[in-house]
């Protein structure tokens, strides 16, 4: 037993994820930080601002990813094995058509950001708020295109050096603004979504130059971008993005300024707490996308659960986490966010547990459509819910709305690797029987 877990401990699989989680967590530590430190500087009110302008500018970077992500980690593990520059075409090509859709849609989306604001989102921002947004967007794309790179060529440990430095940086620039100027919301937006970012480029470009001589003099690919595959993804994405931020989203549009701080502030908790989640399916994602037989599938689904068998432990633990720890870390000002952060961990727990069938049907089965009707489901469910029932229980009813959500989209994934499976697998037995 001993020899078998010494085994397990020691796979690539596990030190990658060591790694990773350790980086992650660090990332968590920066986070919590950064949540303690910023209500004391900010009303409720104000966190609640903060809250939605931070929620637009990540969801618009994930909307405007374009699948890109998903196609780095479906192909580039493949070519990198093959040995070839290939991969560096590859790259140019998929960055150069996500960053010249992005920057369009973003010059679109910022011309209409204060009118949106006054019809939905209600925040009263001021312009400088929206400008510094709608930069970040862009900074947060290229960033996550660093990463992900890096994540999909295994390359943890660099990725993580990178970010948590950059979150240094951005610790001691609100430090320097709060003790030689003044806190805001402006100045907080520029260090998460322009500061930040830039850290993350410098040293991408210190110490990968040759890679980014090599991606540069490499030819544009059109073959690459896999349209069919990316675009599908790209919709299945952006509904399970917003979906996510839908709750938050229809609060503000409600008027509900104190219970969008607590809100916002129980949705950070969470959402740092699934980055755990998220570090794992990083390392896991290449070896999903190379499963071809059924040992291999059996063998890599089973180590998944058990990966995330350690996430979905933190959530069980935090809906017992008395409201009392809570108010004393974040104050009393913020002691209603802990009863719903409670309350959140149920549907961010099924979340993880729906992580491994959403890496089989993208990198295993390569059919993102059964991920795009799940995904549409789950955020025609939780917008449609949300908007029923906050009018009548406030921020208690979004809990209920997200687990329904995210069970309903869990079935769909479930019913698609049944029949992906039966496909993928029954085909491989009788081109194996032919050869025969």
């Amino acid at each position: 037993m001993n020899a078998k877990l010494f085994g397990f401990l020691k796979s690539d699989t596990s030190k990658n994820v060591i790694v990773n989680t350790i980086g992650n967590y660090l990332n968590i530590f920066f986070t919590a930080f950064f949540a303690i430190l910023l209500v004391r500087l900010l009303s409720p009110e104000e966190y609640g601002v903060l809250s939605v302008l931070l929620a637009i500018s990540y969801v618009m970077a994930n909307l405007l990813d374009f699948g890109a992500t998903a196609t780095i980690y479906s192909n580039l593990p493949g070519l990198v094995e093959k040995s070839t520059d290939s991969k560096y075409s590859f790259l140019k090509s998929i960055f150069i058509f996500q960053t010249i859709l992005a920057i369009l849609t973003i010059f679109i989306a910022w011309l209409y950001f204060p009118q949106i604001d006054k019809i939905f989102f209600k925040t009263g921002a001021s312009a400088l708020a929206f400008n510094i947004t709608a930069l970040s967007i862009l900074f947060y794309i290229w960033q996550n295109f660093i990463t992900n790179s890096l994540f999909a060529t295994k390359k943890f440990l660099i990725a993580n050096v990178y970010v948590n430095i950059s979150n240094v940086v951005k610790l001691f620039f609100i430090l320097g603004v709060y003790l030689f100027y003044k806190i805001s919301i402006e100045t907080i937006l520029l260090s998460f979504g322009v500061i930040g970012p830039i850290t993350v480029f410098i040293l991408f470009l210190k110490n990968k130059y040759i890679v980014l001589k090599k991606i540069l003099s490499s030819n544009f690919d059109r073959e690459s971008i896999k349209l069919k595959y990316t675009l599908t993804y790209f919709l299945a994405s952006q509904f399970y993005n917003l979906a996510l931020r839908m709750d938050l989203f229809l609060l503000s549009y409600f008027g509900l300024k104190p219970e969008v701080g607590y809100y916002g502030l129980a949705q950070k908790i969470i959402l740092t707490i699934s980055a755990s989640a998220v570090s794992i399916s990083q390392v896991l994602s290449p070896q999903f996308a190379q499963i071809k037989s059924h040992s291999e599938f059996y063998k890599i689904v089973k180590t998944g659960f058990l990966y995330m068998s350690l996430p979905s432990a933190l959530f069980v633990a935090l809906f017992f986490v008395p409201k009392e720890i809570f108010a004393l870390v974040f104050t009393a000002n913020f002691e209603n966010s802990g009863k719903i952060t409670n309350f959140l961990a149920i549907p961010f727990l099924l979340s993880t547990l729906g992580i491994i069938p959403h890496l089989l049907l993208l990198y295993t089965f390569k059919t993102p459509k059964y991920t795009f009707l799940s995904n549409l489901a789950m955020l025609t469910t939780v917008s449609g819910g949300a908007y029923y029932l906050i009018p009548l229980h406030g921020m208690y009813a979004l809990p209920w709305v997200l687990s329904f959500g995210f069970f309903v989209a869990m079935a769909i994934q479930t019913f698609g690797i049944l029949i992906e499976y039966y496909k993928k697998f029954r085909s491989i037995a009788k081109s194996h029987t032919a050869n025969l």
